[in-house]
């Protein structure tokens, strides 16, 4: 009996590791340098670490994703958010300004690295395994620019409201579920294929 897997499936089934560590190094790297400026709160709560397993959110890592990879259309997801206490920062404003953005920036760094590699070693890659290199890429590429934007509760909002602190930005930064709504209304608007446009010419550089 011939069995065989569809390489679409093959792909998707492989990159779920890199999706998993990809959450994590942008958690880790929160922690981290929350931990650096005097919040020891990540680390007491285990996420100083990264094992993907302690940044893993049962709905945003596993259940979303899946769902997206089902259905053929874009992966959405998240991690467990790194709980930080910005007052314990000795510069409470530029620390939480950077802590929030070395997520991001975490992620186009691994983007550089896989990219590098993949073109400086010029390591030969059957279809399946380069498909999920430049898949990780190209994730690592939307991860950075999705987390900047400012929308609740993204990491932008906290680099907003650390550059211009007011009761407009910090009501705005406490939104709740009206800053997901907001966010979900974004994604199904116009405005999320330009978006995707600014991803996809920055991946196309890396890929």
């Amino acid at each position: 009996m011939d069995v065989s897997v569809n390489p679409r499936l093959w792909k998707w089934l492989l990159f779920i590791p890199f999706l998993f560590l990809s959450f994590a190094i942008h958690e880790f790297a929160h922690a981290f340098f929350a931990d650096l400026f005097g919040d020891d709160t990540p680390r007491r709560e285990g996420q100083l670490t990264l094992n993907p397993l302690k940044h893993i959110d049962l709905l945003g890592s596993v259940v979303i994703p899946i769902l997206g990879m089902m259905s053929g259309g874009f992966i959405l997801g998240w991690a467990k958010p790194v709980n930080v206490n910005r007052s314990n920062f000795r510069n409470p404003r530029v620390h939480d300004i950077i802590v929030s953005t070395v997520g991001s920036l975490s992620n186009l760094f691994t983007a550089i690295i896989l990219s590098l590699i993949l073109n400086i070693s010029k390591i030969e890659l059957n279809s399946i395994l380069l498909g999920v290199v430049n898949l990780t890429i190209y994730f690592n590429v939307f991860l950075f620019f999705f987390n900047l934007l400012p929308i609740p509760p993204l990491d932008g909002t906290h680099i907003l409201f650390n550059l211009f602190p007011n009761q407009i930005t910090y009501k705005y930064l406490h939104l709740g579920y009206i800053g997901l709504l907001i966010l979900f209304l974004f994604i199904y608007s116009p405005l999320w294929n330009y978006f995707i446009a600014v991803v996809d010419y920055f991946a196309a550089v890396l890929i």
